[in-house]
């Protein structure tokens, strides 16, 4: 699996439109055995589905599972749709993620933001791994598991206090499962956790890139993504800046870190004209 996934299994959540779409696409392109397309958005994802099956040409089997991965019990029922149909996948990309609304913590609802925030970006993730891990492992074979967290779970950032909770949950998660597996002895099944900035999906409508961070664009993270996913890379910070400020905040002092960082560079504000969807 070092240059390409001719022949492999893939699964991705929130594939009916977006980055999820794309990174279908670009499996289909490379001759994969399969592709499975999870989403809650039954008519958009029927569509993809049905796209892709043309693109593939009988070369790659493209189905699809509409699955609300906000619920557990969905999750169990299509992983065993998956398992029965085309066996475990080879490759699993976390890709489903929603954020709510441009408000301060305690303006957000307890139902209607944080549960689902919680849900679908931090849970669903370890959810869905858990389903396929056990036979990844146990069949020996070249397996990747790719995590699409944020860089807000590695920065603070105004009137995103749940979403950045629930990616710093799934960052955290993320590399500590890539250190379980090296550490038991599963280095065949990598783990690649992606951190980026603000993405042109229309997810983060109206958010402004802060100085050193532009809102990147998708087929570049697309790109990069796949890039480190096939080299089974551990950690990819997208832009560069990320890094630099995980750096600057381990050093600096927080007061001079929110003027320097937060303030000067556009951080702190980068939400305030948020409009976005799910």
């Amino acid at each position: 699996m070092a240059r390409t996934v001719r022949g492999a299994n893939l699964l991705i959540t929130g594939a009916a439109g977006g980055m999820g779409r794309m990174y279908a696409e670009r499996a289909v392109a490379e001759g994969a055995a399969s592709v499975m397309l999870w989403d809650r958005a039954a008519a958009a994802l029927a569509r993809t589905a049905d796209e892709l099956g043309q693109q593939a040409k009988g070369r790659t089997r493209v189905r699809s599972y509409v699955v609300d991965v906000a619920e557990p019990g969905a999750i169990a029922k299509a992983a065993h749709k998956v398992r029965r149909d085309h066996g475990t996948p080879d490759v699993l990309i976390n890709n489903a993620g929603i954020v709510r609304g441009n408000a301060y913590f305690w303006e957000t609802d307890s139902g209607d933001d944080v549960r689902p925030t919680m849900l679908v970006n931090a849970l669903a993730p370890m959810y869905v791994a858990r389903e396929f891990l056990p036979a990844m492992i146990a069949r020996g074979r070249p397996a990747r598991i790719v995590n699409i967290g944020s860089a807000a779970g590695t920065l603070a950032n105004p009137r995103m206090a749940v979403y950045a909770a629930s990616k710093a949950a799934l960052n955290g998660w993320s590399d500590s499962l890539r250190l379980e597996l090296a550490q038991a002895g599963h280095r065949h099944v990598t783990v690649t956790t992606v951190t980026p900035s603000y993405i042109a999906t229309g997810m983060f409508q109206g958010a402004r890139g802060p100085i050193l961070a532009p809102v990147l664009e998708p087929e570049y993270v697309v790109e990069r993504v796949w890039r480190a996913m096939l080299a089974g890379r551990p950690l990819l910070e997208l832009p560069a800046s990320v890094r630099l400020s995980r750096a600057l905040r381990a050093i600096l002092p927080t007061r001079v870190f929110d003027r320097v960082v937060g303030d000067g560079f556009g951080v702190y504000r980068s939400m305030e004209r948020f409009t976005g969807r799910d």
